[in-house]
């Protein structure tokens, strides 16, 4: 007579143990990836909305410029010798803010 004898290896976490894994890895996901992407969108919204007649900006290709005038989804800017329509969202920063 033979007999056949499976070993099961214990080791590890087990299946709760895994569980906990994946949710600890995703509440560190969305801590480090998703929240804060949806902080600066929300303050580049909130940006494109104050902007107003006479403000110096940065566009976030670099070019500084005073708004000349505002439409639903993009601002005229006067630069040094002419004038460039850009989109609301090109808008990178006020110019003198802190933050």
């Amino acid at each position: 007579m033979s007999f056949v004898v499976f070993a099961q290896e214990s080791g590890g976490f087990g299946g709760t143990g895994s569980l906990i894994f994946l949710a600890l890895m995703i509440g560190v996901f969305y801590f480090l990836i998703i929240r804060p992407q949806r902080n600066r969108s929300k303050a580049q919204k909130e940006l494109s909305q104050s902007l107003d007649i006479g403000q110096e900006v940065r566009t976030i290709g670099g070019i500084h410029g005073t708004v000349a005038s505002l439409d639903d989804d993009s601002v005229v800017l006067t630069v040094e010798d002419g004038r460039l329509r850009v989109s609301r969202r090109a808008i990178g920063s006020r110019v003198g803010d802190e933050a």
